[in-house]
């Protein structure tokens, strides 16, 4: 009887922890879903004719059509397929600069000071010169994308190996860890919470370039869809464009969010609901 009791309990307790699970996700829809619902009941009233700023239904009903014929998931693929490549290129510089300039003071006088001055350049400022070196094609767009990945990602990785705490490194020396394994048990630890933090903010910037990139002549691309918008005066597909460059952001910081997360299960981090217990 008191098994059962106990299996029953066990039971329960597991069907809650994955209910708070899907509840967290759904929290953060509550203010997108909520503005949306607002708007359209808005719109049915009459409070507003729709012709700048479209209701959701007809935003749903452009990204239908858009489904339909195709064109949506061939820009979609474009776009992300040069996401994933100016974020390769980016996050291997800005690791490998990151890690000379925070490893090594001689390396740090050398070219920080020139990094520092090239990050204040615009965005926009890039795109004469590459198009100039490396043609309008994919190349310079890839480029003026891993650019704006490189910067975060540098200054991350060179922040987090100066602020290393450097009583865990005697501990290392104290148990006469060789380069190696000081490397793997101690300083990747210490580095990995800031380096996940410089890999997202290099990719949002990444999604924002990426704007700037498609704006090179792009004949394909959810950038393509907001200057193809704004030329045929169709607020409905900026307006889905815009949507979509948020949707598919915010689910590739999930996915690294979600593959970092095993490496960082060693944190004592705090939390409010730790905090209210």
């Amino acid at each position: 009887m008191t098994a059962t009791v106990d299996e029953d309990l066990a039971g329960r307790a597991a069907s809650g922890r994955v209910l708070a699970r899907l509840a967290r996700p759904a929290l953060g829809l509550l203010l997108p879903v909520g503005l949306a619902l607002a708007w359209e009941i808005a719109m049915r009233l009459g409070l507003s004719n729709g012709r700048l700023v479209p209701p959701p239904s007809r935003i749903y009903q452009e990204f239908a059509d858009l489904a339909r014929s195709g064109e949506l998931q061939r820009h979609v693929l474009v776009t992300l397929l040069r996401v994933a490549a100016g974020f390769a290129v980016g996050t291997a510089a800005g690791t490998l600069v990151g890690v000379l300039a925070g490893a090594s003071a001689l390396g740090r006088r050398l070219i920080d000071p020139s990094l520092q001055g090239l990050r204040a350049v615009p965005s926009i400022a890039w795109i004469p010169l590459f198009i100039l070196w490396l043609g309008i094609f994919e190349t310079s767009k890839v480029a003026l994308i891993a650019v704006g990945v490189f910067f975060p990602i540098y200054l991350g990785v060179m922040a987090a190996i100066l602020s290393i705490d450097r009583k865990i490194v005697e501990v290392g020396r104290a148990f006469r860890l060789s380069g190696p394994a000081m490397a793997r048990r101690i300083l990747l630890p210490a580095v990995m919470p800031a380096y996940v933090v410089s890999l997202r903010s290099g990719l949002g910037l990444g999604w924002m370039f990426v704007i700037a990139a498609e704006f090179m002549g792009a004949s394909e691309g959810l950038g393509y869809l907001l200057i193809d918008g704004q030329q045929l005066g169709k607020p409905a597909e900026i307006v889905a464009a815009i949507v979509a460059f948020a949707v598919l952001g915010k689910l590739t910081d999930w996915m690294i969010v979600g593959l970092s997360a095993p490496l960082l299960r060693w944190e004592d981090r705090f939390s409010a609901a730790a905090a209210e217990r």
